[in-house]
């Protein structure tokens, strides 16, 4: 049977989407490029600070409050974020992708999908980081404000993403 537009759009619409992880410190930029990555088709951003701002409003007071309360997410948001990759939307996961055991668990999620990916890496130095954050805070506009203490306490837990992960990474400079 000859190969018709139809078909090939068919085809081409039951392929799984491409899962999107951000690493980058505080401030370093990645809501800004999620959402343009989520300017593409067939495409939707799925945003951590919103979700926990609303789930949980004036819950998350230190690191320990924000690790508890991400990785309930993260566990209710799995099949749900598969699901969509499988039926051919690309997700563009504004959670910060900054270790090994949140990278493993988006890993988990595209892998369960069969999904392409792309680790997208803001490689931004911490003065220029400081300066945003600060510039952040006194917008008001951002859920949550973050002291110098925090992002010094926050940043110490960053890992960059290495080769031997295995991502396909995107890096920005």
């Amino acid at each position: 049977m000859p190969e018709t537009e139809t078909s090939r759009t068919a085809a081409a619409s039951s392929l799984p989407g491409v899962l999107h992880m951000i690493c980058g410190k505080i401030a370093s930029g990645k809501s800004t490029l999620t959402k343009h990555l989520a300017a593409q088709p067939k495409t939707v951003l799925i945003s951590e600070d919103d979700w926990l701002a609303r789930l949980y409003p004036n819950e998350i007071q230190a690191l320990a409050d924000y690790v508890r309360c991400a990785g309930r997410l993260r566990e209710a948001m799995s099949d749900h974020i598969a699901a969509l990759l499988a039926a051919g939307t690309s997700v563009v996961l504004d959670f910060p992708s900054n270790t090994p055991t949140t990278r493993s668990w988006a890993r988990g999620v595209f892998e369960k999908a069969e999904a392409a990916h792309r680790l997208h890496y803001l490689e931004v130095p911490d003065e220029v980081c400081r300066a945003r954050l600060r510039t952040r805070n006194l917008s008001g506009e951002h859920p949550f404000q973050t002291t110098d203490a925090e992002f010094d306490q926050i940043t110490s837990h960053f890992i960059p993403p290495g080769a031997e992960e295995g991502f396909n990474i995107v890096r920005y400079g």
